[in-house]
C-alpha cells in the first residue's frame, strides 16, 4: 500500500485565490480521501500523514498556503469549500480562521478532546492545539546573568536599555504574546511592557526569530524574544555555522506576570463544510495519537499537548521543563485586536 496520497498546491497570484491544483487520492484503493488545508510545511507532517493512510487506508490531499492566505481562500470558496480539516500555526491565527466560518463543531471528538490541556482548546471545541510552542527569551551567555530575565517584565528594567532584539508588531507570535498579556494583566499593564519593551530595544524591529537568534550571536543585542523551536532548530543543525552560534546562546522560559511562560499552539479542526466529515473526525483524532505526537516532537521540535509522551530530542530535553501559563489560547485571538493598538500606541513598529 502507498503510504500516503500528499498532493500539495500553492496558490497562484498576489492573493492566491484563483486556482488550487487538483489533487486525486492514489493512496487509497477504495477512494477513501481526507483533504488537509494547511499553513504547515513540516517534514513532521508529512511522517504524520503517511503513518495515517498506512493505518486507515485513507489517502491524504494536502493543500499548502501561508496562514493569512489559506484563511481567506477556504472563507472565498465557502459552501464550495473542499476543505475536510482546516490546520494552522499560532491561536491568533486560529482564532481568526473560527470567527470567518472556517470550523464546524465535532461532538465525536468531545472525549478525545479531554487529554488536551483545557487551555489549549477553544472553549466549545472548535479547534484545539496538537503541539505547542513556547514563547521564551534567548540570551548570550558571555554577557547576560539569566537570573535576571526570569519574567517577561524583567525586559523593561533600565539596565536593558539597547540589548533587546525582536521581531516587528505585526508578526502574530508578538501580537499573541501581548494579548495573553491583556488576558492575564490587563490592557494598562501590557502597555506599560510593550511601552518598556520599545525603549530597550538594541535596532529597529526586523526579520524573523531566526534572525533574532542570530543578532545575539553577532552580539548586535544580548537578548531576543523568540519562539523555542526556532533555536532547537539551530542547535540541533549540523552546520558548522549554526553550532557556532548554539554554543553562544541560553534559553530562558520566562514567566508571564504571575503565571507560567507563554504557551502558543499549531492547531486543528473540522472544516464547516468538511465533504469527508468521518475521515476528518479520524484524521483529526489521529494527530493527538502518541505517534503523531512524538513525530511533532522528534522532527518540529514542538512540544507535545499530551501528556506523558516520550521522544527522542536531547536539544528539549536540555532545555528542561517548564511551567504554562493558564490563558486560554482563545483568549489570544480575542485580544488581538487590542495588542495591536497598543503596538501602535507605543511605537512598536
Amino acid at each position: 500500500m502507498k503510504l500516503a496520497s500528499a498532493c500539495s498546491s500553492l496558490f497562484a497570484g498576489l492573493m492566491g485565490l484563483t486556482a488550487l491544483g487538483a489533487c486525486s487520492p492514489s493512496g487509497s484503493p477504495d477512494g477513501e480521501v481526507v483533504n488537509v488545508y494547511t499553513a504547515r510545511h513540516y517534514a513532521s507532517d508529512d511522517q504524520v500523514y503517511a503513518a495515517f493512510t498506512e493505518e486507515t487506508g485513507i489517502a491524504v490531499n494536502v493543500i499548502e498556503a501561508p496562514g493569512d492566505l489559506l484563511i481567506e481562500r477556504v472563507r472565498a470558496d465557502g459552501d464550495r469549500s473542499q476543505a475536510d480539516v482546516v490546520i494552522t500555526v499560532d491561536a491568533g491565527r486560529l482564532w481568526r480562521a473560527d470567527e470567518a466560518g472556517l470550523f464546524q463543531p465535532a461532538p465525536e471528538l468531545a472525549d478525545t478532546l479531554q487529554a488536551v490541556p483545557a487551555n489549549l482548546r477553544q472553549p466549545d471545541g472548535d479547534w484545539f492545539g496538537f503541539a505547542s510552542r513556547v514563547r521564551v527569551i534567548a540570551y548570550a551567555k558571555d554577557r547576560v546573568d539569566p537570573s535576571l530575565i526570569n519574567n517577561f517584565s524583567d525586559l523593561t528594567a533600565p539596565e536593558w536599555a539597547g540589548r533587546i532584539c525582536v521581531r516587528s508588531s505585526n508578526n502574530v507570535y508578538n501580537q499573541s504574546l501581548l494579548a495573553a498579556m491583556v488576558a492575564q494583566q490587563g490592557a494598562d499593564a501590557a502597555e506599560a511592557w510593550a511601552e518598556g519593551v520599545v525603549s530597550n530595544l538594541a535596532r529597529p524591529p526586523q526579520g524573523g526569530d531566526t534572525d533574532q537568534i542570530r543578532a545575539v550571536a553577532a552580539r548586535e543585542c544580548d537578548v531576543a524574544i523568540i519562539n523555542h523551536y526556532y533555536l532547537a532548530r539551530i542547535m540541533r543543525s549540523e552546520d558548522p555555522g549554526d553550532q557556532e552560534i548554539a554554543d553562544q546562546i541560553g534559553v530562558v522560559f520566562a514567566g508571564l506576570g504571575e503565571g507560567g511562560s507563554h504557551v502558543n499552539v499549531s492547531g486543528a479542526g473540522l472544516a464547516a463544510n468538511a465533504p469527508h466529515r468521518e475521515n476528518a473526525i479520524a484524521f483529526l483524532e489521529y494527530l493527538l495519537t502518541e505517534d503523531s505526537q512524538r513525530a511533532f516532537a522528534e522532527l518540529t521540535n514542538e512540544y507535545p499537548v499530551i501528556a506523558d509522551v516520550t521522544y527522542d530530542n536531547d536539544v528539549l530535553d536540555a532545555f528542561g521543563a517548564y511551567a504554562s501559563d493558564d490563558v486560554n489560547v482563545d483568549a489570544l485571538g480575542e485580544n488581538a485586536g487590542e495588542a495591536q493598538r497598543i503596538f501602535d500606541r507605543v511605537g512598536w513598529p
